[in-house]
């Protein structure tokens, strides 16, 4: 039987059993090598809120902390809302992930 990828779909060589994860849309088990990683990285307050916290601070020069959100999906939830795309054969090969410049989005009429 031929193999679709060089991987098996899969970043564990050599390393035996990994353990699950949950995914955050679904919540199926997914192991942690093959689930799609996300980082999510948004102000803890709004902008109008900011800007209130920052006019009645002491401290002149304070940067509000950011959340850093981890999300985690299965492979069916990330083609699904389309965090990730079916590649053809030949993008495949292709091992380099792709810049954030060279990613285009459709755009909906």
């Amino acid at each position: 039987m031929p193999s679709k990828r060089r991987n098996n779909g899969r970043g564990k060589k050599n390393c035996g059993h990994i353990r699950n994860v949950r995914c955050v849309n679904c919540g199926r088990c997914v192991p942690k090598d093959k689930a799609i990683k996300r980082y999510n990285v948004r102000n803890i307050v709004d902008a109008s809120s900011r800007k209130d916290i920052k006019e009645n601070s002491i401290f002149e020069n304070y940067n509000l902390p950011k959340l850093y959100i981890q999300q985690i999906y299965c492979i069916s939830c990330g083609i699904h809302s389309r965090i990730v795309r079916s590649r053809s054969r030949a993008d495949r090969k292709i091992r380099y992930s792709p810049s954030k410049s060279m990613v285009t989005r459709p755009v909906r009429a």
